[in-house]
């Protein structure tokens, strides 16, 4: 939770809470390509990139 919880810190004392959205759909995103990776679904996900 380092990681984590100096994000959190910074985008509260920067008032920076716009970007939390971003943050969150990039993580989604990631982890969507990271589960993909081996299935069959695969070719299909690659291709909105």
């Amino acid at each position: 939770m380092g990681f984590m919880g100096e994000l959190w810190q910074f985008l509260k004392v920067r008032k920076k809470f716009w970007m939390l959205p971003i943050i969150i759909v990039m993580v989604l995103l990631g982890g969507l390509l990271v589960l993909a990776q081996g299935s069959v679904i695969a070719p299909f996900i690659y291709t909105l990139f």
